[in-house]
């Protein structure tokens, strides 16, 4: 069975790890009340979902603007190795609202990290669906945000929306996991195929790597 790699992104306290509960219908990573709590170290796990194997990568608060880059770096040397030999997806969490500078900041660092190429292999998926207007979609609340239109464009229009405390159980329609879930995984199929089947770029992330631990020796040594 094919594995299909998944580097989850977003700002701490967007729903990573409940996102991960959700999909796999049990509690694989722990779930903080605190925003600031959140994961703080890169995790992953692998498990089948409906006849697919899937290698979930939960990245830790690398999209925080007040961690230090000297604390992330061995983190996003572990997301590296963790999706080797590359991802297939990556899926940027973003919360139902107001699309802020920290919003923007997440795929502002994304680009910085693996590079704007990244974003061929990008979904994105917003969290807190609840706060929908009763009768819109997530196409149609993207579109309304110049800069949001804008990163789903680059997207290749490719967006879904889940709430994971509201939306579960029997729940069916537009406004269901269950249903939303199962329209993101044809995405990632249909993303996948339009790629020839290809994960991202495997010399950019061992570049990245190299470069990192290069200036991890450079900082212990006290250049």
């Amino acid at each position: 069975m094919s594995e299909t790699r998944i580097v989850v992104v977003g700002k701490t306290g967007v729903g990573k790890s409940s996102l991960a509960n959700t999909i796999f219908e049990e509690n694989v990573f722990d779930v903080f009340a605190s925003a600031n709590s959140g994961t703080t170290r890169c995790e992953s796990i692998t498990k089948e979902v409906n006849g697919r194997l899937v290698k979930w990568i939960d990245t830790p608060g690398l999209f925080d603007t007040e961690r230090k880059e000297d604390e992330m770096k061995p983190e996003i040397v572990k997301c590296i190795e963790e999706c080797y030999p590359g991802p297939h997806v990556f899926l940027i969490l973003l919360p139902v609202g107001r699309f802020t500078q920290q919003e923007q900041e997440v795929v502002q660092q994304l680009s910085q990290y693996f590079s704007d190429q990244a974003l061929d292999f990008a979904i994105l998926l917003f969290t807190h669906g609840d706060d929908l207007g009763d009768e819109s979609t997530i196409e149609e609340f993207a579109s309304q945000n110049e800069s949001l239109n804008k990163l789903l464009q680059r997207c290749g229009n490719r967006v879904h929306v889940v709430d994971n405390k509201y939306w579960g159980g029997d729940r069916d329609g537009y406004r269901s996991n269950r249903y939303q879930l199962s329209q993101l995984f044809k995405t990632i199929d249909q993303m996948m195929n339009a790629n020839g089947g290809r994960y991202y770029n495997n010399d950019f992330l061992r570049q990245t790597l190299q470069k990192i631990l290069v200036e991890a020796y450079r900082f212990t040594a006290g250049d």
